[in-house]
């Protein structure tokens, strides 16, 4: 990307964060009625040439290139009624993935890049839902407003329904130190477990409604979500009582020597028109020199079928200024991905420092490990040269794939962080004989 470019983004976040810093967060109402709340973010991207002794229709470029993504989101609430809030979240989103496709890896290094739609800015509308919460007694506690937040207050006993156009990650698998793009960890295997292949459309969102359970130190959620017409495609599929992504999570709060902490447990179902990777291989070695790309995939891809998948996620206060993270999950990796990524077992752990414990309050320092792993179907499908969605090197010399990341976001005012991040992927695509792929990234965030 051009520095014209990347400097006209730098003017835009920095004027809208010295706009944003003269808004006292000290004055915000205890209860709101109407929120209008704004973010945009500019991430930057690259990596060096890496070693490669081939390559193929879905590998990830092994020369040098650049990768950028740009969104500006707007988060407008209001309260129709006592114990309603309704959403609108309209976004406009921008930029290129490496190598011109979204290919090659398995735990992709930016969580913003499923919302890019090329060099041109494309307005849609990403949320539209009602949240609705009954109280059950048990202590009022205060609600702090944010993104998609209306400041007010709740009973630490509740009931809360979430019905519309939203993402199964507004409500499952919420974690204090790794959760979000723009503010933590880059990596997609960060912000949520990267074997969790949720019912969404291809930019991350769909249509249905989660119901949570709060009582005490315990939390109950399940939700139904609309997967994609087609894997990863865009149309979502509203025929919810045929094809649909179910789950179910457990959360429970506790401390250990004082400090607070949180333990969870995810299941998962979908049922989707899918294929399974058996299927294809058989598909495959009927067709010798007759495969292009997804074809076996495509071929055989017709019957309903069932996916899978649990997870185990904690987070826990170490002191003061700093806290541990840890997300594994299996899924049965029998059939293709439908909504998310290529991964059917993941494990991500990490820390994070607050800058406070150096004299900067508003900074944050983490370092993370990931390792992704295939299950066998999906591994001897890749190494008999089949393609998947977002992987497909031609061939395979299977290992694990496992990406260090670090970054270290500077408040530059109180609502404008620059945040340089470093992630190593080593075996990318799971595949030995490419990479390690270093890749440096930039990113500014505002939030007004």
């Amino acid at each position: 990307m051009g520095l014209q470019r990347i400097n006209g983004f730098c003017r835009i976040l920095f004027l809208a964060g010295g706009l944003a810093a003269g808004i006292d967060s000290a004055s915000a109402a205890e209860q709101e009625d109407l929120t209008a709340r704004y973010q945009l973010t500019y991430n930057w991207q690259k990596h060096p040439a890496f070693a490669a002794r081939y390559s193929g229709a879905n590998s990830i470029v092994s020369s040098a290139e650049e990768m950028y993504t740009f969104s500006a989101t707007a988060f407008l609430g209001m309260r129709p009624w006592q114990g309603g809030e309704l959403y609108l979240t309209p976004e406009i989103a921008s930029g290129i993935p490496f190598s011109n496709n979204l290919v090659g890896l398995g735990g992709f290094s930016n969580g913003e890049i499923t919302r890019a739609a090329g060099t041109g800015f494309t307005l849609y509308r990403q949320k539209l839902f009602l949240r609705q919460t009954w109280n059950n007694g048990g202590g009022s506690e205060h609600v702090e407003p944010g993104l998609n937040q209306l400041a007010g207050f709740a009973d630490k006993n509740r009931v809360v329904l979430t019905v519309g156009n939203f993402s199964t990650l507004d409500v499952f698998d919420p974690n204090t130190y790794a959760k979000d793009a723009r503010t933590q960890f880059m990596n997609w295997g960060n912000w949520t477990y990267a074997a969790y292949d949720y019912a969404a459309d291809a930019r991350g969102f769909g249509w249905g409604l989660a119901l949570e359970w709060y009582r005490d130190d315990w939390a109950l959620r399940i939700a139904r979500m609309s997967g994609p017409q087609d894997p990863n495609g865009l149309p979502v599929d509203l025929a919810l009582d045929k094809h649909y992504g179910d789950q179910v999570e457990i959360e429970h709060a506790h401390t250990v020597f004082e400090r607070p902490g949180k333990l969870r447990v995810l299941a998962w179902h979908n049922r989707a028109k899918l294929a399974s990777f058996s299927d294809a291989l058989v598909w495959l070695n009927a067709h010798p020199g007759q495969y292009t790309g997804p074809d076996a995939l495509y071929a055989v891809r017709g019957d309903e079928k069932d996916k899978y998948g649990l997870g185990f996620n904690v987070e826990q206060e170490l002191n003061a200024a700093s806290g541990f993270f840890l997300r594994i999950m299996k899924a049965d990796g029998r059939t293709e991905t439908h909504a998310f990524t290529e991964v059917d077992g993941s494990l991500s752990t990490g820390v994070v420092f607050k800058g406070a414990s150096w004299g900067r309050g508003a900074d944050m320092l983490g370092v993370s490990l990931m390792q992704n792993t295939l299950s066998d179907e999906r591994r001897r499908f890749l190494e008999a040269g089949g393609t998947s969605f977002f992987i497909g090197d031609g061939a395979l010399h299977y290992r694990p794939e496992t990406i260090f990341e670090g970054y270290y976001s500077i408040g530059l005012s109180k609502n404008l962080w620059f945040t340089p991040d470093y992630q190593y992927i080593e075996n990318p695509a799971y595949n030995a004989e490419r990479g390690p792929i270093h890749v440096f990234a930039l990113r500014l965030h505002a939030e007004l």
